[in-house]
């Protein structure tokens, strides 16, 4: 969420950058600050009313005890309008508070420089190559029906089960996903990352704090009974941990990871683009987060990117790194890179990353901030990525390691495996 008095202070130069997003904040912007003036002014006028409604309780106590009962009933009089005229404006206040907060959840994150415009994911900048696709023998196929050929993963009994979405893993299949999992997480920890296990549910103060709502409403799971929300990325406990938290330097660095289930709609994902591991309403992911000061945050990003690519690098997978542009920004982020997976036997890219720098707009909703050298409270920068969601990299293991004697495991892979052929 922006800050008003950034929007006071730099208003014509968001105005401009949020072009880049195709988002027209002009009209917006004019009506969150006469709201913020009319908020301010009932402000002032409360305080001076609450301060002179004191000063009157101080008053007829004093009359009271000095025995002048008829002096103290005129002030206890006005004492009582007073209060009335404060209950007023109090709820003038909040009522304008609401209206105001409610407009800034509207207003996406102002992009940065980097970001360049563009309205749609053929708009993305591609900054980064590495790795050679693969040629596949004749008769070699995409990962579902490679899934039923070795009995690894079965998209039927998980429809049966739940619904589609939700795959059942089996046997080499559900090591091989396990393995990733760990290798993952160990990767994480050698890279200076404290591990974390964290709910799968949270309530609707975390969704808002890292901006899944009201954005995502329709996206997420919400058990209703509870008001709880079913996670679609570890991001939202990760950095919840440390909301409503003033930081000091002895809490830096912050650097945290966890595994969890994520659990998406995906509302309006038909097609062939969405068949087998593509597009999954439950997903294994794991996530890594970062809570920086404002000046390390975006070499913290790039350490971040660096470590993504060393993780797709020891797999051995082809892959790609997308800046994108503003249309194709996440509502919440000021600079993300995308990293994508070319599938062979598809013959497409798959995205299998996010890396974000959010700088202050989760900070601001999560009221997460630290104290600088001089005592004063600025709020952090805050930062998240995919280290990685696994659908798509195991749908790129199995097509680019598949050959006519079976799926090869990546080597860096196997000491979690304990296998290194699925045949």
């Amino acid at each position: 969420m922006l800050q008003v008095s950034n929007i006071r202070a730099h208003k014509e130069e968001y105005i401009n950058s949020l072009k880049r997003r195709n988002f027209n904040a002009e009209e917006l912007f004019e009506e969150i600050l006469t709201l913020d003036e009319s908020r301010r002014s009932t402000q002032t006028e409360l305080d001076e009313t609450l301060a002179e409604s004191n000063q009157l309780s101080k008053e007829i106590g004093i009359l009271f005890k000095s025995g002048e009962q008829q002096k103290a009933t005129i002030l206890k009089e006005k004492s009582v309008q007073l209060k009335e005229v404060s209950k007023t404006l109090s709820d003038s206040f909040a009522e304008t508070a609401k209206k105001l907060e409610d407009l800034l959840y509207t207003i996406p994150n102002i992009p940065n420089d980097l970001v360049p415009a563009g309205t749609s994911e053929e708009d993305n900048i591609e900054i980064y190559k590495k790795g050679e696709i693969p040629v596949l023998a004749e008769g070699s196929m995409p990962h579902w029906e490679l899934a039923k050929k070795y009995d690894i993963i079965d998209f039927e009994l998980g429809n049966k089960i739940t619904g589609a979405g939700f795959p059942v893993y089996k046997g080499k299949g559900a090591r091989l996903q396990r393995a990733l999992i760990t290798y993952f997480l160990d990767k994480a920890a050698d890279a200076g990352y404290t591990e974390f296990q964290l709910p799968l549910l949270v309530n609707e103060a975390s969704g808002f704090g890292t901006g899944q709502l009201p954005d995502k409403e329709g996206q997420m799971y919400h058990v209703t009974e509870d008001d709880l929300y079913l996670i679609p990325t570890a991001e939202v406990p990760m950095t919840n941990l440390f909301r409503d938290r003033i930081l000091t330097d002895a809490d830096f660095p912050i650097n945290c990871t966890g595994y969890t289930p994520c659990f998406r709609r995906e509302a309006g994902s038909y097609g062939a683009h969405v068949r087998g591991l593509n597009r999954l309403h439950q997903f294994d992911k794991v996530e890594i987060v970062r809570i920086e000061k404002p000046e390390n945050s975006y070499a913290a990003l790039d350490g971040m990117v660096e470590h993504i690519k060393d993780l797709l690098n020891e797999l051995k997978l082809p892959y790609r790194i997308l800046r994108l542009c503003g249309g194709d920004l996440g509502f919440t982020s000021a600079l993300t890179y995308d990293f994508e997976v070319f599938s062979t036997a598809q013959d497409r890219w798959l995205e299998i990353s996010s890396v974000s720098n959010f700088e202050t707009f989760q900070a601001n909703r999560l009221k997460l901030r630290y104290k600088d050298k001089d005592g004063k409270k600025e709020l952090v920068h805050t930062l998240n990525g995919s280290a990685l969601a696994l659908p798509r990299v195991l749908a790129g293991i199995l097509e680019n390691y598949q050959t006519p004697e079976g799926i090869k495991v990546p080597e860096v892979l196997v000491k979690y495996t304990g296998f290194t052929i699925i045949d």
